[in-house]
């Protein structure tokens, strides 16, 4: 007989053969060395039964060392003492209980685990044994205190989330509270939704006072402190671009001795590399140096192709690099006349946001209906639509979009006249205080003067003796020079 157990600890049991006699087979014989009576403390326990308040499952096979090069087992993972069995059709729920004799384990059986057993070991710590016959059926174990559970894994799976389920409601029935943000930088508003969909928990609540910029916001302790950090993160001051706009009507002579060659095939020396940083377009020659020497090389700011002269818009892209001094270079051809400057405007707006640069005039329109007389403006003027994005390397990804409108009175209906609409819209990246150029926006002049005899200039044949016509044609290119700027704060 064997001595009472106390405190919940197995007594010591002796050496001794345990027979198990299977439902289809002979008698197994599982030889069992001397069975030391557990001890107290957890500390005594197999690994693979530590004490644990989670749903654990039996760890997945590992292959041997040799199939791991570089690995080697860790030593000491199973620790319980070396046994051998033979069972051949046993009772699953049966064998279990044999195991709780031999480890001396208290181990409540799942009434769900069923089945049988079919396993031939020798030599091999119980706990390993235990380890692989869970394994094979797909079982898991809980510990709770020195109490050993054995159930189905699924089972043990549902346990959890029924538990973890509680504890968020139990959760989230705590005390709510108010916490109160001012933000400085971020619109309230922009923030609300945010914080609902990744701080909040379903009872909390975001409130927004526009005349004051402030989030009211109500939930847990531990939510609010998640919603405060998430508030400090957003609320920041954006850095600045100036970006610097110089709209230049040159002449088509002077465009191609600067470099604005829109089409031209040249090419610089391949050792100079692309200095600007320009992502688009990817396929010019990039310079702004004179006297570059090289096969087809040229003193150009600019040298890229064009798209073709029959395209739609005929707008042309480029960048200048940064030892280009264009200020000097304007302002020395605006003095022989090649060059106007038509305006250079600057403007600063923050990381992200849209800055708009308008230049022209608006067309009166009068229309008639009713008797009555009504007078509306129509814009003919150049927008130019600038994005800044600033990246972390220094650079400024900029959203271009750019509209020309121009009156083209020589059409004019009843003095009202057509406008003329070029479009186009790009994307480039430049380094901080680099150009981007555009250009193949083109406005043509023609004046026609007549100069002749009175009286005679009508007479047939001979009028053309007596009269001169003088046609002055003129064409002139319109440049876009666009620097942005990173304002250092």
């Amino acid at each position: 007989p064997n001595p009472t157990p106390a405190a919940g600890v197995a007594a010591p049991l002796p050496a001794r053969a345990i027979v198990v006699a299977a439902p289809s087979a002979k008698p197994a014989v599982v030889v069992a060395g001397p069975i030391p009576a557990p001890a107290p403390d957890r500390s005594s326990t197999p690994a693979f039964l530590a004490p644990s308040a989670a749903v654990q499952a039996p760890p997945p096979p590992q292959p041997p060392a040799a199939d791991q090069p570089g690995a080697a087992r860790t030593p000491g993972r199973f620790t319980g003492h070396p046994v051998s069995l033979d069972f051949q059709g046993a009772d699953l729920r049966a064998v279990l209980r044999t195991f709780a004799e031999i480890s001396g384990l208290n181990m409540v059986i799942d009434p769900a685990v069923q089945g049988t057993v079919d396993v031939a070991l020798r030599d091999v710590p119980w706990d390993q044994a235990l380890d692989i016959i869970l394994r094979a059926n797909k079982l898991g174990y809980l510990v709770d205190g020195t109490i050993v559970r054995i159930a189905p894994l699924s089972a043990l799976a549902d346990e959890e989330n029924q538990r973890r389920k509680l504890t968020d409601e139990q959760a989230l029935a705590g005390e709510l509270r108010v916490l109160t943000k001012t933000l400085s930088y971020a619109k309230a508003e922009e923030l609300r939704d945010l914080l609902t969909k990744s701080a909040l928990s379903p009872r909390g609540t975001v409130q927004v006072d526009p005349r004051t910029n402030t989030l009211i916001i109500t939930d847990l302790s531990d939510r609010l402190t998640t919603a405060n950090d998430l508030i400090a993160t957003l609320d920041r001051a954006q850095p600045q671009v100036e970006i610097e706009a110089r709209i230049v009507q040159a002449t088509k002579n002077y465009a191609r001795a600067f470099g604005i060659q829109w089409g031209f095939n040249g090419r610089v020396d391949p050792t100079l590399g692309n200095t600007t940083g320009l992502a688009f377009p990817n396929n010019g020659s990039l310079g702004g140096r004179v006297g570059v020497q090289g096969p087809g090389a040229t003193s150009t700011a600019v040298n890229l192709p064009a798209s073709a002269p029959s395209s739609a818009v005929g707008l042309a892209l480029g960048a200048i690099n940064g030892a280009f001094n264009l200020d000097v270079a304007l302002t020395a051809a605006e003095s022989t006349g090649n060059v106007h400057i038509i305006s250079s405007p600057r403007v600063s707006t923050t990381n992200n946001n849209e800055a708009e640069i308008t230049q022209g005039t608006q067309i009166p329109i009068q229309t008639i209906a009713n008797n009555t007389i009504t007078v509306t403006f129509k814009d003919a003027a150049l927008t130019l639509k600038v994005t800044p994005q600033i990246t972390s390397s220094n650079t400024v990804i900029m959203k271009i979009s750019l509209e020309n409108a121009v009156a083209d009175f020589s059409k004019a209906v009843n003095g009202i006249p057509p406008i003329n609409t070029q479009r186009a819209i790009t994307q480039v990246l430049v380094s901080d205080g680099q150009t981007t150029v555009i250009g193949g926006i083109y406005a043509s002049n023609q004046a026609v003067k007549n100069d002749s005899t009175p009286g005679i200039r009508r007479i047939p044949l001979i009028k053309w003796l007596f009269k001169r016509d003088d046609i002055a044609d003129s064409s002139s290119e319109l440049l876009i020079f666009i620097t942005p700027r990173i304002i250092k704060s």
